[in-house]
């Protein structure tokens, strides 16, 4: 398991953990991003990460990705 942050582009993974406060682990729900559900990271800048999450493009910063546990 690693954070969604240190995932491959364009290869997808699992979704196996959300880390993080009631509130994040809400907003990250709210996006899409859901243990069991798929990912993959289209493209990374800096740290922050586009990412296909439920057939929706979605962008999220680095604290965000550091919350996301992938397989």
């Amino acid at each position: 398991m690693m954070p969604l942050l240190l995932a491959n582009d364009n290869k997808p993974h699992t979704i196996r953990r959300i880390s993080g406060t009631p509130e994040i682990k809400k907003h990250l729900e709210n996006l899409g991003f859901v243990a069991g559900g798929d990912v993959i990271v289209v493209s990374e800048l800096a740290g922050n990460l586009i990412v296909n999450v439920k057939e929706c493009r979605v962008g999220i910063d680095r604290a965000l990705a550091q919350k996301v546990f992938v397989d």
